[in-house]
């Protein structure tokens, strides 16, 4: 019976701990310099930002969509200016893309404003709450990089 219990309680923290978590993401997606970008065009940006020139099929396995998903993607945010393709110089059937000035200027104001308005939250609590809350990212991290 206490196993049951010690399940249940289980149960009920992960389902206390995932909506607060997605709750977070959801007020933290709010925070954005572009109100038209998707979450997922803004995913491309980042992971340009982060990793560097990829090819269409690579931005796609990285984002665990079609090669097609990922083309009208790219094609919108490379209409917009903020990535560019180049044909690779070794192999002229690979294209390679990369962002632009403009893209990255908005995953950097993006950035700036989702850390703003995660500073002004945290400056609400008291320092016992602040250490928990560093506690608990350390703990997410550590748990989702296994």
């Amino acid at each position: 019976m206490a196993k049951q219990s010690a399940s249940t309680r289980l149960s009920s923290d992960a389902s206390e701990i995932r909506a607060a978590v997605f709750r977070l993401s959801r007020r933290l997606r709010q925070q954005r310099a572009v109100s038209d970008m998707t979450d997922g065009q803004f995913a491309v940006l980042v992971a340009l930002t982060v990793h560097g020139p990829h090819t269409l099929s690579a931005l796609a396995d990285r984002e665990g969509i079609t090669a097609p998903s990922m083309n009208r993607t790219v094609n919108g945010l490379e209409e917009l200016g903020h990535l560019t393709r180049r044909e690779n110089d070794v192999d002229r059937r690979k294209v390679s893309i990369d962002i632009t000035e403009s893209g990255r200027a908005i995953v950097e104001e993006t950035v700036r404003r989702r850390d703003e308005w995660l500073a002004k939250v945290l400056a609400g609590l008291d320092a016992d709450d602040r250490v928990t809350m560093r506690r608990a990212a350390e703990i997410i991290m550590r748990e989702i990089e296994r």
